[in-house]
């Protein structure tokens, strides 16, 4: 199985040469392989921000795909280096919570500790795993590999705290989780959440102690600059503002609080 899919997220961004040296390794390796680049531009070091990319982009691509990530702080350090085996995809990275998402929301088969050097570059430097460890795996994982060949089972991951909403009598309280390059304020508060516990009732949302705001559909039901609450593509309450930016309208930040007050 020569022909796969290989997603890259890092924090790289697009000035340096680091995502096409990558690249470079993974085509020596397989050149039939797919590269599919789901973003270079996470926030530096922001592990959050990666897997919460990562959760609501994987599920889009085919069955088998591999996806990559390298947004990793500690490289050079003791953390793990991961391959882990679910239901439908396989996922490369740093052991350091970026995973954590898929942790919760994936069918795990295994989670291997990438121990096999014989599938890395044979100079590993201690600041660019991504070319050396995950990238060369990747390659050679996609050429059909087996999972097992790779390393040894590991049963202790580290996973990181995600906040979730708290919910008392009357009240929703959620934080802003993620904010986008518009500007959207992500939250924590699902839409499930949100109908099951609302319904057809009546209810506000409040961004911090600053404004009110009533749930739209679309951002066509209001004006240019007029703050909106709507329930975006990752199926997330978002705090928009139309043709906008919301975070700097608002003055608001990730952990910034949300209540649906009902």
């Amino acid at each position: 199985m020569d022909r796969r899919i290989i997603t890259l997220i890092t924090d790289f961004g697009s000035k340096d040469g680091y995502v096409g040296t990558m690249k470079g390794v993974i085509l020596t390796i397989n050149p039939q392989v797919s590269l599919i680049d789901i973003t270079h531009e996470v926030s530096p070091q922001d592990i959050f921000e990666a897997g919460f990319v990562l959760q609501n982009s994987y599920k889009f691509f085919p069955r088998h795909s591999i996806h990559l990530v390298v947004v990793d702080p500690g490289v050079g350090g003791e953390r793990k280096a991961l391959l882990i085996d679910t239901e439908d995809h396989l996922f490369i990275g740093p052991d350091n919570g970026v995973f954590t998402l898929i942790y919760e929301c994936e069918n795990i088969n295994r989670i291997i500790e990438l121990t096999k050097s014989n599938f890395f570059l044979p100079d590993k430097s201690s600041t660019f795993h991504g070319r050396d460890i995950f990238a060369p795996v990747a390659a050679h994982l996609s050429r059909g590999i087996s999972v097992e060949d790779f390393g040894d089972v590991c049963n202790e991951i580290v996973t990181i705290d995600i906040p979730k909403p708290e919910i008392t009598e009357g009240v929703i309280t959620g934080v802003v989780l993620h904010i986008d390059n518009f500007g959207n304020l992500i939250t924590n508060i699902s839409e499930g959440l949100f109908r099951a516990l609302i319904g057809e009732g009546s209810y506000k949302i409040m961004a911090g102690n600053k404004v009110t705001v009533g749930l739209k559909v679309s951002y066509s039901e209001v004006k240019k600059g007029e703050v909106l609450a709507i329930f975006g593509s990752a199926g997330y309450l978002e705090i928009s503002a139309r043709e906008q930016n919301a975070q700097k309208k608002l003055k608001m930040n990730k952990g910034s609080e949300i209540k649906v007050i009902y």
